[in-house]
C-alpha cells in the first residue's frame, strides 16, 4: 500500500508578526513530522494569521457580506491587512524550505504575498528537498467586502507532482472561498490532481462541509482543508475521494477535527484511490464539455448582479 499521510495543522491564529508565526508554525511542523506525515498543510495566510485592521481596532476577517464593500474601491494594504506582505523569496519561505529540508516532509505554507497593484492570498508548496515547487494565488478572493477586495486575485489553477516518501503523486491547491465553486476542483481534476489541499479561514458548518464532501465526490480526488482553531471554527477535515467500495456507498471521510487545536492526520491510500479512478464513473469519464458553454459565458444575470450601494449596509 502507497499511504500520502497528511497534516492538518489545525492551529490558533498567530499574531500578525512573522517572527511568531515563524516559531510557532515550526513546532507544529516538527510536531507533525514526529507524527509521520508527508505533508503540512497549514491555514489560510498563515503570516499574519488572516488578520485584517479596520476603524481603528483590530478584527478578524472574512466576514459574511452578500453586499459589496462601498470602501473597497478605496482600499489600500496598508489600511486593511495586518503584517507585511511577504515575497516567495522572502525570509519567511526560505526558513520554512530549509525545515522541510531538514524533516524530510513536503510543507504547503501560506501567506500574503507581496505583489503589485496589491498583495495576493498565496500558498507555496515546498517538497521534502526544499524546493518550491507550485505556487498558487486564491482566484475567488472575497471581493464583495474588505478586507479581500483589496487583493490582487490569482487567475489560474495548476498542479504540480510532488515527490514523497509514498512516490510522486499530482498535488492541486484551492484556498478557502474557491471550494464554493465547483469549478475550481473540476479545473484541478483535469489538470491532473489526485489530492487538492485547501487552507482556509472561516467558519466550516454543515453546508460548507457536505460542500466540500461534494467536491471530493464528483471529481474522484482526495481534498484536504486546514482551518484556524476556534470556536465555530475548526472542523479541518479530508476526503479520500473514493465513493465506493466493494460493499456500495462508503463514508470518504478520513478524519473530521473538532474546533481545538491540534495536528490531524490525514492518510491517503494512493493505489486505492488510483485504482478507483480508473475503473469509477465520476471525474472526467463521461462529462460532455461540449454542453458547458454557459460556463465561461459573460457577466452574471438577474439575481446575482451585486452593486455597490451608499445607503445601504452590507448584509451579515
Amino acid at each position: 500500500m502507497s499511504t500520502l499521510t497528511l497534516a492538518l495543522l489545525q492551529l490558533a491564529r498567530p499574531e500578525p508578526d512573522l517572527s511568531v508565526a515563524v516559531a510557532a508554525g515550526e513546532r507544529a511542523c516538527r510536531k507533525a513530522a514526529s507524527m509521520g506525515a508527508d505533508l503540512a498543510l497549514f491555514p489560510e495566510m498563515w503570516s499574519n494569521g488572516y488578520t485584517a485592521a479596520a476603524a481603528g481596532r483590530t478584527v478578524f476577517a472574512h466576514p459574511t457580506v452578500w453586499e459589496l464593500d462601498t470602501a473597497a474601491s478605496a482600499a489600500t494594504p496598508a489600511n486593511v491587512w495586518r503584517g507585511e506582505p511577504v515575497a516567495t523569496d522572502s525570509s519567511y519561505v526560505r526558513h520554512f524550505q530549509k525545515l522541510a529540508e531538514e524533516l524530510d516532509m513536503a510543507i504547503a505554507l501560506t501567506y500574503l504575498e507581496a505583489w503589485r497593484p496589491a498583495p495576493r492570498n498565496t500558498v507555496s508548496v515546498i517538497d521534502r528537498h526544499g524546493h518550491i515547487v507550485h505556487t498558487y494565488a486564491k482566484v475567488h478572493t472575497c471581493a464583495f467586502a474588505l478586507p479581500e477586495a483589496a487583493l490582487t486575485p490569482g487567475d489560474t489553477f495548476g498542479t504540480c507532482v510532488l515527490d514523497t516518501a509514498a512516490g510522486d503523486v499530482v498535488i492541486g491547491t484551492m484556498i478557502c472561498y474557491d471550494r464554493e465553486f465547483p469549478e475550481s476542483a473540476r479545473a484541478l481534476m483535469l489538470a491532473g490532481a489526485e489530492v487538492i489541499l485547501t487552507p482556509n479561514a472561516c467558519d466550516m458548518e454543515i453546508n460548507r462541509l457536505t460542500q466540500f464532501r461534494a467536491r471530493a465526490f464528483e471529481n474522484a480526488t482526495a481534498v484536504a482543508m486546514a482551518n484556524y482553531a476556534g470556536h465555530g471554527w475548526g472542523h479541518s477535515i479530508a476526503f479520500d475521494g473514493m465513493a465506493f467500495g466493494p460493499d456500495g456507498s462508503r463514508d470518504m471521510r478520513v478524519v473530521e477535527a473538532g474546533e481545538s487545536p491540534g495536528i490531524h492526520l490525514a492518510p491517503i491510500d494512493l493505489d486505492a484511490l488510483r485504482a478507483y479512478r480508473r475503473a469509477e464513473t465520476m471525474g472526467d469519464a463521461f462529462r460532455r464539455p461540449s454542453a458547458y458553454t454557459a460556463l465561461i459565458a459573460g457577466s452574471p444575470r438577474d439575481p446575482f448582479i451585486r452593486v455597490t450601494t451608499d445607503d445601504t449596509p452590507p448584509l451579515r
